[in-house]
């Protein structure tokens, strides 16, 4: 006789699991990861159990209104509790919270010095800062707010933002205040955003090379929330001596896997908003 819970008094307490939620688990994320309701068969078959198996879990999950299915196909899909559940969690989630053990987790695996910035009110604005084994000389710290264009931050947010949301900042007092948008200029920056555009498409990172710091490089990615927005840049920067520059360095790798780590998290379908961005 199977036995679905596992609780063993050999197992250390906090290693206890029981096996029936687990599987049962296997069968939510099959129908969160399918595109449309599925088949009994399938949906087995994507969880890795017989059928017959499947089928009292499914039972289950309907009485809690976890799934339901279709009277007319008998086609299996997420339910009204699973809506909530998947909500409550997303109006939980704190970005910045999201982000930090990743940044550091980053900082500590280039060993270069790593920044999280998010969009305030004059702009991108430094709200974390983890430096790297041997400290890195410049003037950035919390609360630092970057130049839009003049660094890897502020390109990173300039690459995802509404133009409208760029004005506002790059018109005003901070930011980018030599460049502000004035008739004469809007045909330079609105050539220069599109190639930031289209940089972060080609890479998955934007970079900025001995600027504004001379000798010093820095790679930044942006992190989307479950709408499609970017909701902060992770930063990594370094002395040219031992931050390459190169688009396929380890470290611009390791900067937009973390930053892909942080989107995942706060709920973020890539493939989904590709098809969004696509049909558009």
């Amino acid at each position: 006789m199977h036995n679905d819970e596992n609780d063993s008094a050999h197992e250390p307490k906090e290693q206890r699991s029981v096996q029936s939620i687990e599987i049962g688990g296997r069968l939510l994320l099959a129908l969160a990861e399918h595109p449309g309701p599925m088949t009994l068969k399938d949906l087995a078959a994507h969880a890795g159990l017989p059928a017959s198996r499947a089928h009292p879990y499914l039972v289950s999950f309907g009485r809690l209104r976890l799934i339901e299915q279709d009277a007319v196909t008998g086609r299996y899909a997420l339910g009204a509790a699973a809506l909530q559940v998947g909500l409550s969690c997303l109006h939980q989630l704190d970005p910045l919270k999201v982000a930090t053990p990743v940044a550091e987790a980053l900082a500590l695996g280039i060993d270069q010095t790593v920044a999280i910035a998010v969009w305030a009110n004059f702009g991108p604005t430094i709200v974390r800062y983890i430096e790297a084994s041997q400290p890195l000389h410049v003037s950035m710290r919390m609360g630092t707010v970057m130049s839009i264009l003049g660094t890897a931050t502020g390109r990173a947010f300039a690459a995802t933002l509404p133009r409208q949301q760029l004005e506002q900042i790059m018109e005003g007092a901070l930011g980018d205040a030599p460049r502000r948008l004035d008739r004469s200029a809007v045909k330079d920056i609105d050539q220069e955003i599109r190639e930031i555009q289209a940089e972060l498409r080609r890479h998955g990172v934007v970079r900025a090379t001995g600027r504004p710091i001379p000798s010093v490089n820095a790679f930044s990615a942006p992190a989307f929330d479950h709408e499609g927005k970017a909701v902060l840049v992770i930063t990594a920067l370094g002395h040219e001596d031992n931050f390459p520059a190169d688009w396929n360095s380890d470290v611009a790798h390791a900067v937009r896997q973390a930053a892909m780590d942080v989107s995942l998290r706060l709920g973020y379908r890539m493939q989904a908003a590709k098809d969004s961005a696509s049909a558009g």
